[in-house]
């Protein structure tokens, strides 16, 4: 069930602990709590305007605890779940930052990625082809996904202290009202 609240999205984060991008431990070395929040971080320093770019990054893979084992499609799981608290913006995000890491691979072949990203490319479809990454290119958010891309695969330093999820509480905060106030209809004139 998605989080309908900031304190839902809050505790689903928190059992990120100890929750990790492959089951059996063989992927990336943090766990998805700390992977969240080193990403976020990264993003708030290079964007440091774009609290929904950094939420994006907190959140991008909660589709790995939300349906272990399911590469191919975490993200789109990561997207549907917070797309009612945290917007389209937020979601669009997260759901392409698989695309960023397939558009990456076609546009920057030499640039390394761990040994689960290489692995999971293939599950995802490999490197984009030359027309699926110009119409990549074409989308408003493409810049943005690449940005979350390139701080995901940064995020990953065993031992980094990135801060704590408490720390992100007021952005995501900010980031619900934000979404809310797109869906809520107008308040009806005064006469």
């Amino acid at each position: 069930m998605p989080p309908e609240t900031v304190d839902d999205l809050m505790a689903l984060l928190e059992r990120c602990r100890g929750a990790w991008d492959a089951p059996d431990r063989s992927g990336d070395p943090v766990d998805l709590h700390d992977h969240g929040l080193q990403t976020a971080a990264l993003l708030r320093r290079d964007h440091p305007g774009d609290p929904e770019l950094q939420i994006a990054g907190l959140v991008h893979d909660l589709g790995h605890l939300l349906r272990p084992a399911d590469d191919a499609g975490h993200a789109r799981t990561a997207a549907d779940a917070v797309r009612p608290l945290l917007g389209e913006r937020v979601a669009r995000l997260v759901e392409l930052h698989v695309p960023a890491k397939r558009y990456l691979a076609a546009v920057r072949p030499e640039r390394a990625l761990s040994a689960q990203s290489g692995l999971t490319l293939r599950l995802q479809g490999g490197a984009m082809t030359a027309d699926e990454a110009d119409a990549f290119e074409e989308d408003e958010l493409a810049a943005a996904a690449v940005a979350l891309r390139l701080a995901d695969d940064a995020g990953k330093v065993v031992g980094l202290d990135a801060g704590s999820l408490a720390d992100w509480r007021p952005v995501l905060e900010q980031v619900a009202e934000r979404a809310a106030e797109r869906i809520r209809p107008p308040a009806p004139p005064l006469r």
